[in-house]
């Protein structure tokens, strides 16, 4: 961050764990609008999760120095807040609208001082200063929808003048009204002068009902509609990601039809004896996976292609595929080999609601040795599932459903799932990968297996 008596830029700020850039994915704010400390400006997304990321100053956002879809290096511009004077932005910042139109009005911007004191939103590697007693009073009339620190609105010392008419200051703002088809002239503006400010517009939005949708929208739903989407953010970082396991690892896949009629049966007489655990079927596949790679540890593994080396884990951290809104991720379970079936069922639970609420830390995205992945969710059976390098090994299930089998002697229908393993060939042989997957099997087949070495 750098500052002036009169503007502020605020920079990309670190966000841990050695991510050198982030890709704007939104702005919250546009040209022209008032921002207050700690007010979330912008969506970012990193390799490992989306991060909204607070601005430290209080003002009028002067420039946008980058459009969404930009990559921004730790330590770039981000956002300028200062004063109204349109002299003071900066004539090289980017337009994040791309067609140069609809220049900042200074006499819609207002600009509100305030000391950087106590910031509670602070991200790594930033944060605002701390002077407590040091906030500076405000000079000059400031508009009557202002408030104090205490929330009373001040006295007005003249008549209030004649309202202005509603007037739209940013395209972003203009444009987002009209993808929607929102008649700006039906909106009431909260921005200072009578400024319609995107908020507005938003609120608009969430009013429509599909009697009052725009027909655009309509006539996309009639029938297929090409498009270019962009391929960034997480959804790039799994591109990536994948494309290097495929590029790198000589993987091969191996598979087997289970009967998993006792392992339900199993998690059944869990939840109606200790319901309090929450062992679900994700939680007693883990185990398994767990007491596999402790017979097996080859699997637990990567390859040093710099070094020629094969590199066995003294530890498990258990990663397991979870879809979400933002695509797939892996949330990983840290010393997995050290926890009871009920400690990975919370932290299974744990993870999976972070991931779906999109607040995973960073953290919780590296550092995984093994992945289980239950695609059976989506209603299928079988996969040939990617490693996620480096990792040296995937277990894949399919869905669980009545099939016949032969058991007893007798044919009878039974809960049958399949079970996919790839597995890094240089890490081990056939031999191993299927004693892996066959005492999976087992486990998942007599889950008293298990209990041999509890």
């Amino acid at each position: 961050m750098t500052a002036t008596a009169a503007r502020q830029v605020f920079r990309l700020p670190d966000l841990g764990e050695g991510l050198a850039e982030a890709e704007i994915v939104d702005w919250k704010v546009a040209v022209g609008d008032t921002v207050e400390i700690d007010q979330i400006v912008v969506e970012v997304e990193t390799a490992k999760a989306a991060v909204e990321v607070p601005v430290p100053y209080a003002g009028t956002v002067l420039a946008l120095h980058a459009p969404a879809g930009a990559v921004l290096s730790v330590g770039e511009p981000l956002i300028e807040v200062g004063p109204p004077d349109p002299n003071a932005a900066d004539p090289n910042a980017v337009d994040p609208n791309g067609d140069g139109t609809d220049a900042e009005d200074p006499a819609a911007a207002r600009y509100r001082e305030e000391e950087q004191a106590g910031s509670g939103n602070v991200l790594i590697g930033y944060g605002t200063g701390h002077a407590p007693g040091t906030r500076r009073r405000r000079r000059g009339p400031r508009p009557a929808d202002d408030r104090t620190a205490d929330s009373r609105p001040l006295k007005k010392s003249a008549p209030a003048s004649a309202p202005q008419a509603p007037r739209v200051i940013s395209p972003l703002v203009r444009r987002l009204a009209r993808e929607h088809g929102i008649d700006l002239a039906d909106i009431t503006p909260t921005g200072p002068h009578a400024v319609i400010l995107r908020r507005d517009v938003e609120q608009a939005i969430a009013t429509l009902t599909p009697a009052t949708s725009p027909p655009v929208v309509k006539e996309r739903e009639k029938g297929l509609v090409a498009e270019r989407i962009p391929l960034r953010g997480l959804r790039r970082a799994v591109a990536e990601k994948l494309s290097r396991s495929r590029a790198e690892i000589p993987d091969a896949t191996t598979w087997v039809d289970v009967d998993a009629t006792d392992l339900l049966a199993a998690k059944d007489a869990l939840r109606r004896s200790r319901p309090e655990l929450g062992i679900g079927l994700l939680a007693l596949l883990a185990r398994i996976c767990v007491d596999g790679l402790r017979r097996f540890p080859e699997l637990n593994s990567t390859v040093d292609t710099d070094r020629s080396e094969i590199v066995r884990y003294g530890h498990i951290n258990l990663g397991f595929a979870a879809q979400t809104g933002r695509g797939l991720v892996v949330p990983v379970v840290r010393d997995a080999h050290l926890m009871t079936t009920a400690r990975l069922a919370a932290e299974l639970t744990r993870l999976t609601g972070l991931a779906r609420a999109g607040k995973l830390p960073p953290e919780a995205l590296t550092g995984g040795t093994f992945t289980l992945n239950n695609y059976g969710v989506f209603g299928v059976d079988g996969s040939t599932p990617i490693i996620n390098h480096p990792e040296a090994a995937l277990l894949g299930i399919g869905r669980i459903i009545d099939r016949p089998w032969v058991s007893g002697g007798a044919v009878t229908a039974r809960k049958i799932t399949q079970l996919s393993f790839t597995f890094d060939h240089r890490v081990c042989d056939g031999a191993a990968a299927g004693g892996f997957l066959r005492h999976v099997a087992d486990c998942v087949e007599n889950p008293a297996i298990l209990l041999a070495d509890a």
